[in-house]
């Protein structure tokens, strides 16, 4: 699929009616409303770099994952939806509130870790969170409670009056997350909240932000691991050098790109020439490949999947599985990374050319 198609799409998957949030690609979905929208939203920096024109609406209690390459837009993004930078062009708002109006407000009712966790090295973990809670605007009987709980939760009671220099990364890292949550945001802002955690914290972590979305927290997911943020994102937006090149449900982006369901058939062997030749005049199968334990297919409907696997055992092949793939966030993201990479080296051939 060309890029300038795909991108055409862009809107069509999510566009803007009356204020909420209408998923056009899925008739299933229902109409939410907007806790973040942004519309061209633009800042570009003397040096090069920024936010081209971003134009989404994350509805609530949903998980955005914001994913891109590094100096894709992402950081920025954040900063002016907490109204840290002001746009050169377009218009915000995060909870009905203009950031760039009243950045004071909107982050009141925000909660932002970034990926350098940015604690007081000098301070305990109880210090850096009590001095967060007060300057959130919490009492000092409601702070000192809130803290020891969550210090708890987050496995770091016996670290409460430790110093923070002397802590690994991973503690760092729930330090600075507890540090986001103790003022009860209504939208969370997580750039890598994981990077630098075991496994067992790591899906602590992910539990919780899932958590936190079904009590009707926004989550804006900024990670490099996509299967992290496949596991949780209900909308994704993909950026690459600022701009915007997807933004939607993840199935609906990959109806976009393929076309069906893909499908593995396990034959304990790869799938000879005459298998392949069967299976590809098959009604509703779209494309057929060997693979190391039988084919891969696409089809056109999952409903076919009995239907097949019943024509391949009366042609006495043995099957040991039929399995249908959901296509995945990181499958949508390395594809889209590969439109874009040719479209630029097409566009750079067609300017040298010239």
């Amino acid at each position: 699929m060309a890029l300038t198609a795909f991108c055409g799409t862009r809107h069509h998957l999510a566009t803007r009616a009356d204020d909420h949030l209408v998923n056009r690609a899925d008739d299933r979905d229902v109409t939410v409303g907007a806790v973040i929208s942004t519309n061209g939203l633009r800042r570009m920096f003397p040096g090069g770099g920024g936010l081209e024109s971003l134009s989404i609406e994350v509805g609530e209690g949903e998980v955005l994952a914001l994913l891109g390459p590094n100096g894709a837009g992402k950081t920025t993004t954040v900063r002016l939806l907490n109204g840290v930078l002001a746009a050169d062009a377009g218009s915000a708002t995060v909870l009905g509130i203009d950031p760039a109006v009243n950045g004071d407000a909107v982050r009141s009712k925000t909660g932002v870790l970034t990926e350098n966790a940015g604690l007081d090295d000098r301070l305990t973990a109880f210090e850096n969170l009590w001095f967060a809670a007060r300057m959130r605007g919490l009492g000092a009987g409601v702070a000192k409670k809130r803290i020891d709980a969550m210090l708890e939760e987050f496995g770091l009671a016996d670290r409460r009056d430790a110093t923070v220099q002397g802590m690994s990364t991973g503690q760092r890292k729930r330090v600075a997350l507890i540090r986001a949550l103790v003022h009860e945001p209504e939208v969370l802002f997580l750039d890598e909240p994981t990077s630098g955690l075991d496994p067992s914290a790591t899906r602590s972590v992910l539990d919780l932000i899932a958590r936190l979305a079904g009590e009707g927290r926004t989550v804006v997911l900024c990670t490099h691991f996509l299967g992290e943020a496949g596991r949780l994102a209900d909308r994704a937006a993909i950026l690459d050098h600022g701009r915007l090149y997807a933004y939607g449900r993840p199935a609906a982006l990959a109806a976009e790109l393929w076309p069906g369901s893909a499908l593995t058939l396990d034959f304990g062997r790869p799938a000879d020439a005459s298998q392949l030749a069967f299976l590809r005049t098959t009604p509703g199968v779209i494309t057929v490949d060997a693979d190391e334990n039988g084919a891969a297919l696409r089809i056109d409907d999952r409903g076919r999947v009995p239907h097949l696997v019943a024509s391949i055992v009366a042609r006495n092949i043995d099957i040991y599985g039929a399995t249908v793939h959901p296509d995945t966030l990181e499958q949508v993201y390395f594809a889209i990374e590969a439109l874009i990479a040719t479209d630029t080296a097409r566009q750079s051939s067609t300017e040298q050319a010239a």
